[in-house]
């Protein structure tokens, strides 16, 4: 059931004009209040609705527009999803600007609110709310033209992928690989004789080192060895060489093409791991490559430095924000391994920017790989110290992007 277009009252009522004027700072709330009617139009409710399916059955949805504002706030005022419901019925602020004043239960539930963020990641209307936002801050006037003062706050977000070393991340790829092929036959991961699927596949392909549950653990390796190290590295290349073979002679299939892009990984960290000598003997890298892949499930996360003595591995989150207004004009998010450069001298852009202030880098997914330059970069000032944290100096509470799980979500 597609949700109803919301329709809360223009003019603010007695309490809440009560309310606007004992706002001293926290301008944001008073913003979105007078002017959330033109902020979500029917256009752009119309809009967000589309997010939702037309089902016949089932209760109409909270108001995209009501938790769009939610989500707003939340980037603002820098709270968990937990915090957010709890502000509905504790912070008058947020009953003004949601239309819910002196409620005594939540309009919306938690997973509610995480349900509408997961669909506007999805359908990149995120990015779409922010320009609204600024667009109808610009046209009424709320925050006229200005040079931008703007500080952007770079922090680790820790990604959810495991990180493994060499040997492990290519038996991980080829373990998949087998296993893809494996459920293809009828046998699924629910299945009690999966490893045993597993193991007749892995035979068949001529790496049955694959049917442990640990590729270290099946090579059995003397791994302060030098020379069983290599030997055992010839295995895991031979593994990877023969997984090729077999899937080269299968039936065409989405399975073989699934687990074709898991050979493709394994491939990808021969590569950037492992270097042959003139003998073409194999022997593992010295250092770090650069951008190296860590992670299996998640290709996307790298090694990264919070300072010289405290390493992440994930991504960075970049949150830019107006000093003077505490808007979120900008999100962005870049593997772990991206430097911060410092700002470029140029003169800064007018507010509102007329293009994205990243225009290779997005909210819903990172770029990559990202191109920072200093024609297309903004001259922020960003009170980052050290350790890529900053606070904007504006009074108000440091803003979180809205697009990452926030703590205690």
């Amino acid at each position: 059931m597609r949700p109803r277009t919301w329709q809360p009252p223009v003019e603010p009522s007695q309490a809440e004009q009560t309310i606007l004027k004992a706002i001293r700072r926290a301008k944001l709330f008073v913003f979105l209040r007078l002017h959330r009617h033109e902020l979500f139009d029917e256009a752009f409710q119309e809009e967000l609705a589309g997010l939702y399916e037309d089902a016949a059955k089932g209760h109409p949805p909270v108001p995209p527009a009501q938790l769009a504002l939610a989500v707003i706030l939340q980037a603002y005022a820098g709270v968990s999803d937990d915090e957010v419901i709890e502000a509905t019925v504790m912070d008058r602020r947020w009953q003004l600007v949601l239309d819910c004043l002196d409620a005594e239960r939540p309009p919306f539930a938690k997973g509610t609110l995480v349900g509408f963020r997961r669909r506007l990641i999805a359908a990149n209307a995120d990015r779409r709310l922010i320009e609204r936002t600024i667009e109808i801050a610009s046209a009424t006037g709320a925050f006229g033209p200005r040079a931008l003062r703007a500080a952007l706050d770079s922090s680790p977000l820790w990604g959810a992928g495991r990180v493994e070393d060499t040997w492990n991340l290519m038996g991980h790829a080829l373990r998949k690989a087998v296993g893809m092929i494996a459920r293809r036959q009828g046998r699924g991961p629910a299945d009690n004789s999966a490893q045993e699927a597993i193991g007749r596949v892995a035979q068949a392909a001529g790496a049955p080192q694959l049917a442990a549950s640990s590729l270290k653990a099946a090579l059995d390796a003397d791994w302060d060895d030098p020379a069983a190290r290599a030997q055992a590295l010839s295995v895991v290349l031979d593994c990877l060489n023969a997984v090729e073979a077999f899937l080269a002679a299968q039936p065409a299939g989405p399975a073989v093409e699934q687990a074709a892009a898991c050979v493709a990984v394994a491939a990808q960290v021969r590569d950037q791991d492992v270097t042959f000598d003139d003998g073409d003997s194999p022997a593992l890298n010295r250092g770090v490559a650069r951008d190296r892949r860590i992670s299996v499930e998640d290709g996307q996360m790298r090694h990264g430095r919070k300072s010289r003595s405290t390493l992440f591995d994930g991504y960075k989150r970049h949150v830019l924000t107006d000093l003077d207004s505490g808007l979120v004009a900008a999100v962005g998010l870049t593997p772990a391994n991206i430097p911060r450069r410092p700002s470029p001298t140029i003169s800064p852009p007018t507010w509102p920017p007329s293009t994205p202030p990243w225009p290779n880098c997005t909210s819903t997914a990172p770029t990559w790989p990202p191109t920072w330059s200093a024609s297309a970069t903004p001259a922020w000032r960003s009170s980052a110290g050290p350790g890529g944290s900053a606070h904007p100096a504006t009074g108000s509470p440091r803003p979180r992007s809205p697009w990452t799980s926030p703590p205690g979500s």
